[in-house]
């Protein structure tokens, strides 16, 4: 029996980490610990809990059902279980997080030293998915490829950063914004939630079994067993990012007081602490972290598309790479724009499915609580979509001020009180006829 070696195991692991770590991971805490002052380590418990654990608990929860999302959404049904796939990869995937990639590391990296031009923008976008396009042409040599060489660089990359944020601060620590002050912990459990890395770990789970396989392996419980390591080994680099960058977002007080974003707070701290070589670390880094990104969602869609479309894998990738690269061009401001309403939508749902993955032995029938609960939360996921976009205020008042709707998290109540009741039915109606006969 094919078995993985010790420095295989960790490729793959590196590779997992590779994947998840995109420019938004890199440039969404240094804010939160710059605006949570003294309550930093608080507010950054509350967002590992959300951004570490929900997309590690889903590969997890992947790698238990051979790591295709259909077979994880197999209880409510074929079809539903099939649109709900396809709307998830053409999110995370062409339409929105690739082209994304793109453009945050255009406007974070390279925007700084050319200028942020349409023909900068274009000829940048051009070279990168070129690039993306060599490597997830050869997905079989993608734990050598991200695993051996490119998730080391960019591992190297963010350690030189997070031993510099705790052996250089930058200054003081600040004081704490409202929100913070009154509860840290739930105001970084939200904004962990909201990096919407779950997502991204449905459309990854396929690409960590492939890799898997690459090498041979064909056991399922060895194949489960190496993803759920591969999870754990991504979940502790993720959590030590986060924690170097908490560090680095809150001792950077005195240089970026009047900062809005994580890109504008890393900015001036690679400019302080690493002077005129700043601006060209943090273009390698981000640059870096954005493409394996790019990489394993391009492989995960091809993937997937090539096993329901009549279009060889390799085709895929040329029409996926082409696609995100015209999308790209439109820019970052409007391509979040668009991509927020879709992903606060349908998030709901996938958070909902995987959770209740690990539960669905215990009911008579999962498909009548798996399918009610998830489209409640779908219902109210598109509530608090439109309530973030401009025809938010056409919805009436009992519905724009639910029970946590101010968080995003307006599906979490009448999901939970779904799930009652769902559980209940399932224990009056019992087994299904199909399962007694």
């Amino acid at each position: 029996m094919k078995v993985l070696k010790g420095q295989d195991i960790l490729a793959l692991g590196f590779m997992t980490f590779a994947l998840f770590v995109g420019a938004g991971n890199i440039i969404f805490p240094p804010i939160v610990g710059l605006q949570s002052g003294p309550h930093v380590w608080m507010a950054a418990l509350g967002f590992l809990v959300t951004a570490v654990g929900l997309p590690v608990i889903t590969v997890v929860a992947l790698a238990k059902v051979g790591g295709g999302m259909d077979a994880l959404s197999s209880p409510i049904g074929k079809f539903f279980g099939g649109l709900l796939a396809a709307v998830c990869y053409l999110s995370v995937g062409p339409l929105f997080a690739t082209p994304r990639t793109a453009t945050v590391s255009f406007e974070v990296g390279v925007a700084p030293l050319t200028g942020e031009s349409p023909l900068a923008l274009f000829i940048y976008s051009l070279v990168y998915f070129a690039v993306v396009l060599a490597v997830s042409m050869y997905p079989g040599k993608l734990l050598d490829t991200v695993g051996r060489f490119l998730a080391p660089l960019k591992i190297i990359a963010l350690a030189a950063l997070g031993i510099a944020a705790f052996a250089l601060p930058a200054g003081t620590i600040g004081e704490a914004q409202p929100a913070y002050v009154a509860a840290p912990f739930s105001q970084g459990f939200i904004n962990g939630y909201l990096t919407m890395d779950t997502l991204g770990a449905l459309v990854f789970g396929i690409v960590i079994v492939n890799a898997i396989r690459s090498r041979g392996v064909e056991s399922p419980k060895l194949i489960t067993r190496y993803a759920i390591i591969a999870g754990l080994i991504a979940g502790v680099g993720l959590a030590l990012v986060y924690i170097s960058l908490f560090r680095l977002g809150a001792g950077s007080h005195d240089i970026a007081a009047d900062a809005t974003n994580g890109a504008a707070v890393l900015h001036a701290y690679v400019q302080h602490t690493f002077g005129s070589l700043g601006s060209g670390f943090l273009a390698v880094l981000i640059a870096l972290a954005c493409l394996v990104t790019a990489v394993g969602l391009t492989c995960a869609c091809a993937e997937y598309f090539s096993q329901i479309l009549p279009l060889s894998y390799r085709a895929l990738v040329v029409i996926l790479a082409g696609f995100s690269l015209l999308v790209s061009n439109l820019g970052l401001t409007k391509l979040i724009m668009f991509s927020i309403p879709v992903l606060t939508a349908i998030y709901p749902p996938c958070i909902v499915l995987v959770a209740l993955s690990f539960l669905k032995d215990v009911w008579n029938s999962p498909v009548r609580i798996m399918g009610p609960v998830m489209l409640v939360s779908l219902v109210f996921g598109v509530i608090d979509a439109i309530k973030g976009s401009s025809i938010g205020h056409f919805l009436p008042d009992a519905v724009a001020h639910l029970p946590l709707s101010e968080q995003g998290l307006a599906w979490l109540v009448p999901s939970v009180i779904t799930l009652g009741v769902a559980v209940v039915c399932d224990r009056m109606l019992g087994k299904p006829r199909e399962a007694l006969a």
